[in-house]
């Protein structure tokens, strides 16, 4: 049977069970959460919403089964061990097949210490950072696990999560994030798992080129090293613009995608939990929000909010700018910050190129750091913001950028478009969430990879047209946006693979 519940803020899950015995007038023996979502449409009645499973006896459950395949095994390379490849490489193993991935950063263990590292000094490993390394960009995230498709593949992503060690609620939370620290571990289980039973992953090694016969994929160059292949995944990621030029120059169809820029907002995440839930927000989880504004020409929107969270150094070039935003599960930081991004449209990149949208976002990423220096980044006040001056000071709130910043003019640095608008949405979106254009808010710029700039063309069966045996798939090809979409993606192309051979 299943039952709507409601618990008021601080009360114990336990009474769950309470509850579902006075609906069924018997003792219960199972009690599955289904879902859980937070009630706050009004501050003075907050409540916690439930959907739960419950019986006098406790259900039988059936495994999941995975066909083998049978026959000659295929070489598989999976490039990319973001969300979309690993994903990808484990249910393929599940069916019998051994894949090879391929990482051009580090274990996501030595990633983190690189990390720091150029945290604390500055200099930057181009090929293990924020962008690249075991786990992806989203390893260094809130881990956010929404998604606003709804392919049933979502769900299996969730029970492989949960598989891996990830948090249990993730199962039935209604806004479900897993936070950094616990999706780098989950991630390092999913490798233990590929590596103990027969997959292989070679770190510090980049798809630099690819060859064919016939029409279909041959081989595949890793480094400076030629290996047959008869299916490539290209799960590489967002910020993998060497990648798209070998592409582009190996005859695939690649296209100009649209995409966001702006920077991160950060706020008192106190201040945000009151204006949230009222005088109920010490009871409940440090409070999020989504906001969208299309009182100018074009929208601006926040996106992958960080409840007490911190702003991160994210690029992966040199000479340049870039940021993120990371929670740890408890979201229990001083800030809360978002991205605050406007639309940027095709005619905005003047050219026709395929690759101009990575142009657009490499010539913003040197702005930022010209204006800054030694990668730290240019912030300011959002009064100073909206009045169009530089800030000397900071107020109630204080910058979480690890590398430091440097006061400057953000509507300078800013494309005029995506400034402008955001000088019109920061007080229409403050007429939504009482608060967000508090004088004393941070913006730190800038905000430049919100998805990939390009999208490489694939047809119906998943294969880029031409091009038998290679598979475009997830965030970086223009497919997914976000962890829970790119993992079902790395789903979606596994089975389109497996299915050749059943």
């Amino acid at each position: 049977m299943i039952v709507r519940l409601e618990l008021l803020p601080g009360e114990p899950e336990e009474k769950l069970k309470t509850l579902c015995e006075k609906k069924l007038r018997a003792p219960v023996n199972y009690l599955k959460i289904l879902k859980k979502s937070l009630d706050a449409r009004e501050k003075s009645k907050v409540r916690w919403v439930y959907s739960v499973e419950c019986d006098t006896r406790a259900p039988v459950l059936a495994p999941r089964v995975y066909e083998k395949i049978a026959g000659k095994m295929p070489k598989v390379v999976v490039a990319g061990a973001g969300p979309c490849g690993l994903f990808c490489a484990v249910r393929l193993l599940r069916h019998g097949i051994l894949p090879l991935v391929v990482e051009r950063g580090r274990p996501v263990e030595e990633r983190a210490r690189d990390v720091q590292e150029f945290f604390r000094t500055g200099v930057l490993d181009p090929e293990s950072n924020v962008q690249f390394g075991e786990g992806g960009a989203g390893a260094f995230s809130d881990g956010k696990l929404n998604t606003q498709t709804n392919s049933p593949l979502n769900r299996e992503v969730i029970e492989t999560f949960l598989e891996f060690g990830a948090p249990e609620e993730i199962g039935y939370l209604g806004k479900p994030h897993i936070g950094s620290d616990n999706l780098q571990k989950v991630v390092a289980n999913m490798r233990r798992y590929l590596l103990g039973n027969g997959g292989e992953i070679l770190y510090g090694t980049a798809l630099t080129d690819l060859r064919f016969r016939g029409g279909a994929l041959a081989e595949v160059k890793l480094n400076e090293t030629w290996r047959e292949a008869d299916f490539l995944v290209l799960a590489v990621g967002h910020s993998a613009r060497d990648t798209f030029e070998m592409l582009l120059r190996r005859g695939f169809t690649v296209e100009q995608k649209e995409f966001a820029v702006g920077v991160r907002i950060e706020h008192l995440q106190e201040k945000i939990g009151k204006s949230q839930y009222g005088s109920q927000y010490p009871f409940l989880p440090p409070a999020d929000y989504k906001l969208v504004s299309h009182a100018a020409e074009r929208a601006a929107f926040t996106f992958c909010m960080c409840p007490g969270g911190v702003v991160l150094p994210s690029c992966s070039e040199e000479g340049g700018v870039v940021t993120n935003g990371m929670s740890n599960f408890a979201r229990d930081g001083v800030n809360a910050n978002a991205a605050l991004v406007v639309q940027v449209k095709r005619e905005d990149f003047c050219s026709e190129h395929p690759l101009a949208g990575v142009a657009y976002q490499r010539k913003l990423e040197r702005a930022a750091f010209a204006a800054a220096g030694e990668y730290r980044a240019p912030v300011q006040r959002v009064e100073d913001f909206l009045k169009g001056r530089v800030s000397a000071r900071f107020g109630e709130v204080l910058p979480t950028y690890a590398r430091g910043t440097a006061f400057a003019p953000l509507q300078e640095i800013l494309p005029a478009p995506v400034a402008e608008t955001m000088k019109t949405a920061l007080p229409d979106m403050d007429r939504r969430l009482k608060g967000f254009a508090h004088p004393d808010a941070i913006l730190t710029g800038v905000e430049s990879r919100t998805s990939s700039p390009v999208r490489i063309v694939r047809g119906e069966d998943l294969q880029a047209p031409g091009k038998a045996g290679v598979y475009p798939c997830g965030e970086g090809c223009g497919y997914a946006g976000g962890i829970t979409s790119a993992a079902a993606d790395g789903l979606r192309v596994a089975r389109a693979i497996v299915q050749k051979y059943l």
